[in-house]
């Protein structure tokens, strides 16, 4: 029976590379020169240390810059509130996999609500669509295509 895996997945590999670039070239901008900015990855989230908030939005959009051209689509980041102390200011972004339950639910009941001949079913963090017909289950990649979520959707493992 023809069937495709939905997920929200990146590479870590990759999202590593990105942050040692970034870190690469905060090093080597005169405007961040002794201030301590340093980015500390620690999987799945990405420390941001620096001297201002200022400075904390500026390493933020060098991490985006390098994380899209590394192909990890930025929807996956749940950027946390800046801590500012005295003399240092810290922002935590968590680099999200996976798919929680009520999103799963939402796309499983999206699934079976569109009429279509297939089947969705909840595995873990992933969401496993399987149907009869090739057609079927493209159209409900589409579907899923067309649905608005606050996660970056990748359609893997179709099988026929």
């Amino acid at each position: 029976m023809p069937s495709f895996d939905v997920v929200s997945d990146f590479d870590a590999q990759e999202a590593r590379n990105a942050v040692d670039q970034a870190n690469r070239e905060v090093n080597q901008r005169f405007d961040f020169k002794g201030t301590g900015s340093v980015f500390e990855f620690d999987d799945p989230a990405v420390m941001l240390k620096s001297q201002s908030d200022f400075q904390l939005r500026q390493m933020a959009d060098i991490l985006h810059q390098k994380l899209t051209k590394r192909g990890i689509d930025i929807a996956c980041i749940d950027a946390g509130e800046p801590e500012i102390t005295g003399s240092e200011a810290r922002q935590q972004l968590i680099l999200r996999r996976g798919i929680d339950s009520d999103l799963a639910r939402k796309l499983v009941k999206l699934v079976k609500g569109s009429k279509l001949k297939v089947q969705a079913a909840i595995q873990g963090d992933k969401l496993r669509v399987s149907g009869k017909k090739r057609d079927d289950l493209q159209a409900a990649i589409r579907l899923l295509k067309e649905f608005e979520t606050d996660l970056p959707l990748q359609y893997e493992n179709f099988r026929d």
